[in-house]
């Protein structure tokens, strides 16, 4: 990738992130590979840090690696059911998703995926939608009759992701799929991300949220950690609430993937400095 001259750099990288010196020797680092990025949380919803990240993300395009974007929206959808007057409710965590409210959800997610795949347009990148209703990856399985039409991912189609990746455009993946009777399903967009990058053997999994990382019992930013030490601390209950299944999830998968990261996608560039930088941003879970 040295192809990219100094000049080059300069006109891609924002003034206030990592500096072209230290970008360089990043280039390399992820040529070829599969850079799996979620998003969650109030960064969908504010619009500064929303146009910021996806900025960013056009940004890994330009210095040609392959991002893979996976987007929630859950704050997005409880809006419109609220605006429409229907009540949620919620099994350990999950929202029941009845055949009242399925087509709903499938609208409030297609609608906000093709948001974000104009919004890399904006800032000249191609992109794609990968959704329940366009170039669907997702194959899921009922997770129980009681949720309704919630699924977990059985089966990701990766030969449509790599098409698209391919045709040099970035897939933008929306938390919904179907199941084997064509069926569309709410997903959880985290489960989504981690059998996507776990598919795809993806060299990194970023899960930006509105949390730094993986904090210690004293609140300091822990910047790399492994399956053991993560298990031990949630044992002990270190780690606890929504953060949990985030980690063992990266567990799950940190023989697939080289590396997981959890960032604060309210901090300003955090995911160039997290790829493109010597001090990171967050916390990496390693095996």
């Amino acid at each position: 990738m040295s192809f990219l001259k100094e000049e080059e750099l300069k006109n891609i990288l924002p003034i206030n992130g990592p500096s072209v010196e230290e970008v360089k020797k990043y280039l390399n680092k992820y040529k070829n590979e599969y850079i799996c990025i979620k998003i969650g949380g109030s960064i969908l919803e504010e619009k500064n840090l929303f146009k910021t990240l996806i900025k960013d993300i056009s940004i890994l395009k330009k210095l040609n690696f392959h991002p893979i974007l996976i987007h929630g929206g859950g704050k997005r959808l409880t809006a419109k059911l609220s605006e429409l007057n229907i009540n949620s409710n919620f099994i350990s965590g999950l929202r029941v998703s009845d055949s009242k409210i399925i087509n709903i959800i499938e609208d409030v997610f297609v609608k906000f995926n093709k948001e974000i795949v104009n919004e890399l347009k904006n800032n000249s990148s191609k992109a794609r939608s990968i959704n329940s209703k366009e170039n669907n990856v997702v194959y899921v399985k009922t997770l129980s009759k009681n949720l309704g039409f919630v699924g977990k991912p059985d089966k990701i189609n990766t030969e449509i992701i790599k098409k698209i990746i391919k045709a040099n455009e970035i897939p933008v993946i929306a938390p919904l799929g179907i199941n084997s009777k064509n069926q569309v399903h709410n997903v959880n967009a985290d489960e989504i991300a981690t059998a996507t990058a776990s598919a795809l053997n993806a060299r990194r999994l970023v899960i930006i949220s509105d949390v730094p990382g993986v904090l210690d019992k004293n609140n300091n930013l822990i910047s790399e950690i492994n399956s053991n030490k993560v298990k031990e601390m949630i044992k002990i209950g270190e780690i606890s609430g929504g953060m949990i299944p985030k980690l063992n999830n990266a567990i799950n998968i940190a023989h697939k993937v080289k590396g997981t990261v959890i960032i604060d996608g309210r901090v300003i560039h955090s995911i160039l400095y997290e790829l493109l930088s010597d001090k990171g941003s967050g916390t990496l879970i390693r095996k």
